[in-house]
């Protein structure tokens, strides 16, 4: 290892791997850890599911209650730490960003007159996850993922990855949206715009899950449906829905 010591062996610990590896690893290890710590809640919740049956004079049936609360305590704590493994699924690599935005885009859209195409793109130019065209208007969307502790945030009109400057994921999406709608608009002669957003799977947006910043609008996966149904005007009618997606279909390179 560089700049290391030839009489020290390297700790195995802090050898090559990557974030996602180390974040595996380290969650198993401190499985046992967990269990402990789900013991000693699940017996504390025993403790006050009997003393709330004392009190309200169920001495009888003390032990039954303390038995449930315990128990709901230690499943309410295992559904926690599973939620939390769960929610870093794509940035592990177990599971495909694109394919879960796509699902809640079509179970939230699709009777309400919205058509979803999957990675499209202009060949030379932009490539984007999905194009949703419906009485709304225009979006496309894209999955990204950063670890867990990222924080996300927009200050003084700036999109930021932790310290990082957010400019080069946000940029290449505006223009993408750009030049999409520059396409769709010359081949129907329906002119159009379209709204850029980022759907993220994993790291710590705001509270509301809502990030808005240079030209784009950072989410949860399960809000990119909610802000589409939210667009308060009707920009498109069924024909114009059809021509555009057909459009699409046949000038957009499948990606």
């Amino acid at each position: 290892m560089p700049g290391g010591s030839i009489y020290v062996q390297p700790d195995e610990k802090y050898t090559g791997s990557s974030p996602q590896w180390w974040y595996e690893k380290f969650w198993r290890e401190d499985a046992a850890n967990r269990r402990k710590s789900r013991y000693v809640k699940a017996a504390v919740g025993f403790v006050i599911g009997v003393a709330l049956a004392l009190r309200f004079g169920l001495s009888g049936a003390a032990p039954l209650f303390g038995v449930l609360l315990g128990g709901l305590v230690a499943a309410g704590d295992w559904f926690l730490d599973w939620r939390s493994f769960h929610a870093t699924a794509v940035w592990r690599g177990a599971r495909k960003g694109e394919v879960i935005t796509g699902k809640l885009l079509r179970r939230s859209l699709g009777r309400l007159g919205y058509t979803v195409l999957d990675g499209r793109a202009i060949r030379g130019q932009a490539s984007i996850d999905h194009l949703v065209i419906g009485p709304g208007g225009l979006w496309i969307i894209d999955n990204e993922s950063w670890s867990p502790d990222t924080e996300i945030a927009c200050y003084a009109g700036r999109l930021f990855f932790g310290e990082k400057y957010g400019t080069k994921t946000a940029k290449p999406l505006v223009e993408a949206s750009e030049a999409f709608a520059e396409l769709l608009s010359r081949e129907t002669r329906i002119p159009v715009t379209i709204t850029p957003l980022l759907a993220v799977h994993c790291g710590l947006l705001p509270k509301g899950g809502v990030v808005v910043a240079e030209g784009l609008t950072l989410l949860k996966p399960r809000l990119a449906a909610k802000v589409i149904k939210s667009a308060d005007h009707v920009a498109l009618n069924a024909e114009q829905i059809e021509l555009l997606t057909r459009t699409a279909a046949r000038e957009l390179h499948r990606a």
